[in-house]
């Protein structure tokens, strides 16, 4: 069996990493990294560019107006969204895309409140995913509540935090929504994903939110090389030196165990492999990013410079979707169970 992605998935990143360099240059990074009002960070002419392309409804029947694709070609995007530090709520709203109108063709931004806690993008979001129920594998069901001009720290009570990302804004919530209304036209059930595909959901978000940590983590390795070949000290390149040489080599590995984590993840969909994924993504992410910003030394901590945002990012993609502390639990649980038990779990074990 050949796992290597095929000619029509990688023309299919080609064209995604085209459209991001040519829509989302650095230029672009930079402005909204210095944005003086927080929601300036999300573009809404690039988010329905990227439902023009079919980023949202990648997924969705031909007959929906999808591409008909599946989870191992999304993974491929949401990488390349990654390597690019794309802002907004990204994960949200493709999961949203046929489950409410308008998100498919990126008219419309969906955010999530999961728990208590932090949302990002709640001042500019028009639907929010409301996850009712605790934390854990099996968690009650999804619904949504309609926010649209911008009233949705009023609805939900949000009050803004800084936040460590400076491309992602973000609102504390202190209490889940007692009644959440549902959209007329939002999934079978008028509003609420139930049971498994809520549960279904919950795991591809991880799955792919780890996409975004391993294109991070891809490209401040590729920063880290290409800084050690151009900066020289004592007459030669600094990656001559065999100190950096193996720093640069732990980057490498890092990253590669969670490219073929994440890809195979993608194919089974199933709990363990998923959480293992999303572990090994998120270590890479920050640890990566923490290599490659002392590799730049002085240099690395100044606000001119990119590491920073990538670190930044990481550490708070870290704690969405299953954080980590969620994850390591979901996988402690998911090596004790017996085969079948798990959500999604559908594979005969290996003998």
């Amino acid at each position: 069996m050949d796992f290597r992605p095929s000619h029509d998935q990688r023309a299919l990143v080609a064209g995604m990493r085209t459209l991001l360099s040519a829509r989302f240059p650095r230029r672009k990074l930079r402005e909204a990294v210095d944005a003086e009002v927080p929601e300036d960070t999300l573009d809404r002419s690039l988010w329905r560019e990227l439902g023009k392309c079919g980023f949202f409804s990648l997924r969705l029947a031909e007959k929906d107006g999808g591409a008909g694709l599946g989870l191992p070609e999304a993974v491929f995007l949401f990488e390349e969204a990654g390597r690019h530090l794309l802002p907004g709520p990204l994960v949200a709203t493709h999961l949203a895309a046929g489950l409410i109108p308008g998100v498919a063709e990126g008219d419309t931004v969906v955010t999530a409140l999961e728990a208590p806690g932090m949302v990002e993008h709640l001042a500019m979001a028009d639907v929010v995913l409301v996850l009712d129920g605790e934390r854990g594998p099996d968690r009650g069901c999804l619904r949504v509540l309609e926010v649209t001009g911008g009233h949705g720290p009023s609805v939900l009570a949000g009050r803004p935090v800084r936040s460590v990302d400076p491309t992602t804004p973000l609102h504390q919530v202190v209490s889940m929504p007692e009644r959440t209304p549902a959209l007329p036209d939002a999934g079978a059930r008028g509003g609420g994903l139930a049971g498994d595909d809520a549960a279904r959901l919950l795991r591809e978000a991880a799955l792919l939110t780890a996409a975004q940590q391993l294109g991070s983590a891809g490209r401040t390795l590729d920063m880290a090389v290409s800084h050690a070949k151009n900066r020289s000290q004592f007459g030669r390149p600094i990656g001559a030196f065999q100190a950096v040489q193996h720093l640069c080599a732990q980057m490498l590995a890092r990253t590669e165990l969670a490219r073929v984590s994440v890809y195979a993840a993608s194919l089974t969909a199933t709990e363990i492999d998923i959480t293992g994924a999303r572990l090994l993504a998120d270590e890479a992410a920050v640890r990566n990013a923490r290599d490659c910003l002392q590799l730049h030394g002085g240099m690395g901590f100044t606000w001119e410079a990119d590491v920073h945002l990538h670190l930044k990012r990481a550490w708070l993609r870290r704690t969405q979707w299953r954080p980590t502390e969620d994850a390591e639990e979901s996988l402690a649980r998911a090596l004790l169970a017996a085969p079948g038990e798990l959500p999604g779990e559908n594979r005969e074990p290996f003998e």
